[in-house]
């Protein structure tokens, strides 16, 4: 179980909108709320070769307290922590009162060979 001792990462949520820059409409994020507390885990990595490119995937949970902020979170939504931008794949409630958040969330980072 989680305690409030664990939720050491703080962790910002980017809400995508859509924005005219003169030629087109273009998806920017941008902060929804205030950063939060979590815990972040690593669930797994791994490298995939792909047009000349390495891409490493890291994937990892983040639990937080379940509130009407976390409750409105979605999968089209994102997550900045530690200087990495994640992409959030799945959101669910979690604890014996299901006091938590628990939101898998993967990041990528690409780098030419």
């Amino acid at each position: 179980m989680t305690s409030a001792g664990q939720l050491d990462q703080e962790v910002q949520f980017l809400r995508a909108s859509k924005t005219d820059n003169g030629v087109e409409q273009v998806e920017t994020f941008t902060a929804l709320g205030d950063p939060v507390w979590a815990e972040r885990v690593y669930a797994s990595d791994g490298e995939k070769w792909r047009a000349q490119q390495v891409q490493a995937q890291i994937s990892a949970r983040f639990k937080l307290w379940s509130s009407a902020f976390s409750r409105g979170l979605t999968l089209k939504d994102r997550l900045s922590c530690g200087g990495e931008l994640y992409d959030i794949t799945g959101i669910k409630p979690v604890g014996n009162n299901l006091d938590f958040i628990e939101i898998s969330a993967v990041a990528r980072a690409v780098e030419n060979v």
